[in-house]
């Protein structure tokens, strides 16, 4: 009854108030829940092929759906001017020129139902629905004389059957027909269980009609999808072998011939190549990839081949950083790249001989939870780069890059955080046990005042493979409103550091990073800042792990809260969604091949050291790191006696476990609840 009470009292402190609701004196200075609802970020920025124009998608939130609510906005470069061009009801997402820039394509669910595709005549503002699909087109490209536009989608199969029930009678309400999975993926984070069907590549006209099917098979077609100058010739990313499903990330670039539906794959190494893109005079390609040598992280490299495939090189093998997109400069001479460079994205001209130039920095996503690095960008013809923006104290904006300059177009957030006092992002220097340095970032309390210490909360970053920078983060911003110091890092096995930085944690992960991870929290100490009698520590996902990795190895921290974790790695590799993939590349092994070299690192193994009161946390449609995992160390905890409970995130996927804003601000409540719970006083400590 007591934990009863106490699961009860941590979801009303969450959810007694309305996530929308202001206090009765008027509003706080401080960022609040509900302030959730009035945040924006910009994504998707698509420039118009002679610079002028840019599209973009501006995601704000419905506080009566309690949803993000996805519309296609416009902005006059010379101006800096904008209006929305797509809005209304439903999401509208995915704009992209026609090559001549007189239409924009894009992708509504504004007509109800499901998403369709649309072409807009941007001299008159008509729009003309060209599909009528069972299912939505991603990946849309536009063909080089605009005429057509592919795109892919999801074909229905009708799976496997055994056997038949017996007939039913005429009226009969009859319970509904067994599910027989027989696919080695069978369920997706975000996604759920699979249909069955398989990814294809369909050719519609851009003025409406039939589309047509162009690929087919027992193997999903990926996007993107890049045309050769001459429209007769598709280029796109599979994995059309008959071990696909067991080894999902082998896939080639492959040449799907329009007219007479031949494909032929360019590529042929063992490892992933994928996002072709091919050069304006069609004589090469420009690819991304790695050579799968069973590293748990590898840089992704940017290659360029001729178009039939042959002469194959790397032009980035000196960067020692991974990129993750492409689009060719319009002379064919060089390529503009999106990579991670130490937390904080950039985009680089890269020429056909491997020299670099920064063109844009500071690029940031669109999520605003916890502080991830991310960016996305287009390029017109002209060599004008438009990018979403962002820093520590505010959302993604739309920047341009034209010139040697750079400029913000946009200023989503300013009215609103204008009135809010947030938290100051500072860099911190962390020295690791080893001797290496730990990127670092300490957010203060808004009001710190110097020399006074606070509580503070050690916020670690999933993955393991990513990395955290100088972004904005609601969660970063609650906790600290609620008075706590809030510190982040990036430790070993994160990227944008080089390959060798990533992968000190092949096949050992958590191990090392635990160091990082603590001498962070006494570098923190050190400064001043940190109250060494109130420490807390989450993290998610990777960092759920690593929460409870920590409160198995050290009593320091007051109170802990793991989301999202995976707690007994046997467990997990044969729950979670990418079975494939986990024992081969993070272990090496199977788990009944090394049963005790999972459990080692497991953070079940140590559950039995566990005095720190720990919340659980995690979606209850969590199918990256199952809700099994998180019940798993719940009821451990609960056998042992260690203060606990667990809150489960309703409708909620791995990465979506914030994507509704009342579930973000309460899930953050529920976190600050439980620490509060073992805070010790409540006034700040002075001195060191």
């Amino acid at each position: 009854m007591i934990r009863r009470a106490l699961c009860l009292s941590l979801l009303l402190s969450a959810s007694a108030v309305p996530a929308f609701a202001a206090p009765a004196d008027g509003p706080t200075r401080t960022l609040q829940g509900g302030d959730l609802f009035g945040l924006e970020a910009a994504s998707d920025p698509q420039i118009s092929p002679d610079g002028t124009r840019i599209a973009y998608v501006r995601r704000s939130n419905d506080v009566m759906t309690d949803r993000a609510r996805p519309s296609i906005w416009l902005i006059d470069v010379r101006t800096g001017a904008q209006a929305p061009l797509i809005a209304g009801p439903g999401a509208h997402s995915q704009p992209r020129w026609s090559p001549d820039g007189k239409r924009l394509a894009y992708v509504s669910t504004g007509e109800g139902g499901g998403a369709q595709l649309f072409v807009r005549w941007m001299e008159t503002g008509a729009s003309a629905r060209v599909t009528g699909l069972p299912d939505s087109p991603n990946a849309i490209s536009w063909s080089p004389d605009g005429s057509r536009i592919a795109y892919v989608m999801t074909v229905p199969d009708d799976g496997v059957k055994l056997g038949k029930a017996p007939a039913k009678p005429e009226g009969a309400n009859w319970a509904p027909p067994l599910e027989v999975i027989d696919k080695v993926v069978y369920r997706q984070d975000g996604g759920g269980y699979v249909k069955p069907g398989f990814d294809h590549i369909f050719l519609v006209s851009a003025e409406g009609g039939a589309p047509r099917q162009l690929s087919f098979g027992a193997w999903h077609d990926n996007g993107p999808l890049a045309w050769t100058p001459d429209g007769k010739t598709l280029l796109f990313s599979a994995v059309r072998t008959g071990d696909w499903q067991r080894n999902p990330i082998n896939s080639e670039i492959q040449a799907l011939d329009i007219a007479t539906g031949t494909i032929r794959a360019l590529t042929s190494r063992d490892g992933p190549d994928t996002d072709p893109a091919v050069s304006p005079d069609g004589s090469r390609v420009a690819y991304l990839g790695y050579d799968d040598k069973g590293y748990s992280y590898r840089d992704t490299q940017l290659y360029v081949m001729n178009r039939d495939g042959s002469g194959a090189r790397s032009l980035t093998a000196s960067l020692d950083r991974s990129i993750d997109r492409i689009a060719w400069a319009a002379d064919g001479r060089s390529l503009y790249a999106l990579y991670d460079d130490r937390g904080s994205n950039r985009v680089a001209r890269i020429t056909l001989d491997g020299t670099v130039t920064s063109v844009a920095t500071g690029l940031a996503g669109s999520g605003l939870d916890r502080p991830y690095s991310g960016g996305e960008f287009s390029v017109s013809k002209g060599g004008a780069v438009a990018f979403t923006s962002g820093t520590a104290l505010r959302p993604s904006d739309v920047s341009i890059a034209s010139g040697g300059n750079m400029r913000r177009l946009t200023r989503l957030n300013d009215d609103f955080l204008g009135t809010k006092t947030l938290a100051e992002v500072r860099e911190l220097a962390v020295t690791a046990p080893d001797g290496r340095t730990v990127p670092a970032w300490l957010a203060l309390p808004p009001g710190h005042v110097a020399g006074k210490r606070v509580p503070l909360i050690l916020e670690i970053h999933g993955g393991p493979h990513s990395a955290y920078g100088p972004a904005f983060s609601t969660d970063v911003q609650l906790y600290a409103a609620a008075g706590y110091a809030v510190l982040y890092t990036n430790p070993r096995g994160s990227t944008s550091y080089g390959e060798e930085f990533a992968r000190l944690i092949d096949k050992s992960y958590p191990a090392d990073d635990y160091g990082d991870l603590i001498a962070a929290v006494d570098a923190a100490i050190a400064s001043g800042v940190a109250d060494p009698d109130n420490l807390f520590v989450t993290g998610g996902s990777g960092g759920g792990v690593l929460t409870a990795w920590i409160v198995g190895k050290t009593d320091r921290f007051k109170a802990a809260a793991t989301q999202k974790p995976v707690i007994d790695w046997a467990s997990f590799v044969l729950t979670a969604d990418n079975t494939p993939y986990f024992a081969k590349y993070w272990f090496g092994k199977l788990p009944w091949e090394d049963p005790q070299g999972y459990w080692k690192r497991s953070p079940l193994s140590l559950v039995g050291n566990v005095k720190t009161p720990t919340l659980v946390v995690v979606g209850s449609q969590d199918y990256r790191t199952p809700v099994s995992e998180s019940e798993q160390y719940y009821a451990a905890l609960q056998l042992r006696g260690v203060p606990t409970a667990l809150v489960k995130v309703p409708e909620a996927s791995h990465g979506g476990i914030a994507a509704r804003p009342s579930q973000a601000a309460a899930k953050a409540s529920a976190i600050l609840a439980w620490f509060d719970r073992y805070r010790t006083g409540k006034t700040a400590q002075t001195g060191n």
